[in-house]
């Protein structure tokens, strides 16, 4: 800020009797913060923002403090100071997301495809102790073990039986017939 800006900014916020508006502080970007006393009630400042008039509505930026300052949430103006020090906290948090961002993408995510092919889980157990069938007798050379053929029985279906002569199996939708109302 020029010498000359500074003197006509401090000449503004100066709160002399005869001054209806005060200068009350400026923001990083140049914004100017206004208070002024309200026609309608006396005894009421106002508060407004005044920009830079080549700036585009759409462009003008108000930071929360400054925000809070406009809408009578805090009654003292921030500092540049602390101006500044919101800044930097905002670089520091964007630094951080960014931060748990990749560390968040390094990791393996549930829903992607396995990289390495797993092995099935194990269905049955091949050691006999196991299984609870145990046999200390060796059958002869010629013999065959056990007592069941070769080839494997049929296996039935335990819901074939269930499924047959059920109530809605042979069920046919008719057309909709109402009934007359009784009087």
């Amino acid at each position: 800020m020029s010498p000359v800006n500074s003197l006509w900014f401090k000449w503004k916020s100066l709160r002399l009797p005869w001054r209806k508006s005060f200068l009350v502080g400026s923001d990083l970007s140049g914004n100017t913060f206004w208070e002024f006393q309200d026609a309608l009630n006396a005894g009421r400042y106002r508060r407004i923002v005044k920009f830079n008039p080549k700036t585009h509505y759409g462009d003008v930026q108000v930071t929360p403090q400054w925000h809070q300052w406009l809408r009578y949430v805090r009654t003292n103006p921030p500092s540049l100071e602390e101006q500044q020090q919101d800044v930097l906290r905002q670089t520091q948090i964007k630094q951080l997301a960014r931060l748990a961002d990749e560390r968040w993408a390094s990791k393996a995510s549930y829903l992607d495809m396995p990289q390495t092919q797993q092995p099935a889980p194990a269905t049955q157990t091949t050691d006999a102790t196991l299984n609870g069938t145990q046999n200390n007798t060796t059958p002869a050379p010629g013999t065959k073990k056990g007592n069941h053929d070769e080839t494997p029985a049929a296996k039935k279906d335990p819901w074939a039986a269930a499924a047959r002569g059920a109530p809605s199996e042979n069920f046919q939708p008719t057309a909709w017939a109402p009934k007359s109302s009784q009087r």
